[in-house]
């Protein structure tokens, strides 16, 4: 099935959804995942959780091809996203949140990616975001930890990779093996890191040094997670 679509995809709140066989193309997000925005998700307390994306081609000319987030207060988790296309887009994959929103994203695993032609290969953002009113709790940090981006191949990318996380609340577990990106043209810095923490193998460009830590280092989890099927981490 082909889906060309003029509005983006959005899964809100959502448990136990599959996301195949189809393209995407638009302006801006192909496929967001959300969970509801600052005190409201947190009320309504509903995750987005169970997800499955694969065999998909995405295009986002001035967004992400898959993006998380911002509004991601009831908490994204358990999310496999495998076999998927991603080009002619500023963004390929990103994770978006800010102070104030609470929650998490966590438990992802990307993996058997095709990118072509994309500006920012990879990104993670603390600072991004707006607030439906005042009455949110500027205390709220969000947590982003236990992501997995694997067997990755991209041509004609600019940045490879930008991972700005929070302060009080960094971005944690972030896990990268078999990563192979081409610059064009080579780019003096290919990543961008503050804030962040994480593991490594087989990356190329090298990745910052606060994503260096050996696999053999890693947490048994980051370990289990790269060696486990993708298929048996969202089960639909």
């Amino acid at each position: 099935m082909v889906f060309i679509s003029l509005l983006i995809l959005i899964n809100n709140s959502s448990d136990s959804t599959c996301i195949e066989d189809c393209s995407i193309a638009m302006g801006h997000d192909a496929i967001a995942l959300k969970s509801g925005w600052d005190e409201y998700g947190i009320a309504y307390g509903r995750p987005t959780t169970n997800v499955h994306i694969r065999r998909v081609n995405l295009q986002s000319s001035s967004g992400s091809s898959l993006a998380f987030g911002s509004e991601m207060s009831g908490g994204i988790s358990n999310v496999c996203v495998e076999q998927v296309h991603l080009y002619n887009s500023f963004s390929g994959i990103e994770f978006r949140t800010t102070k104030g929103r609470g929650g998490y994203i966590q438990e992802i695993i990307i993996s058997d990616v095709a990118m072509e032609n994309i500006h920012t290969a990879f990104s993670a953002t603390g600072q991004i975001g707006s607030h439906p009113d005042d009455h949110f709790d500027p205390n709220a940090l969000p947590v982003l930890d236990h992501i997995t981006l694997q067997n990755v191949i991209g041509t004609n990318i600019t940045i490879a990779g930008s991972f700005t996380g929070i302060q009080e609340s960094p971005f944690t577990s972030i896990c990268l093996s078999n990563i192979s990106l081409s610059t064009t043209p080579p780019a003096s810095i290919s990543w961008v890191c503050s804030n962040v923490s994480g593991f490594s193998q087989w990356v190329f460009p090298e990745p910052c040094p606060s994503l260096e830590s050996s696999l053999l280092n890693s947490s048994s989890t980051c370990l289990s997670r790269l060696n486990s099927s993708p298929t048996q981490t969202a089960v639909l």
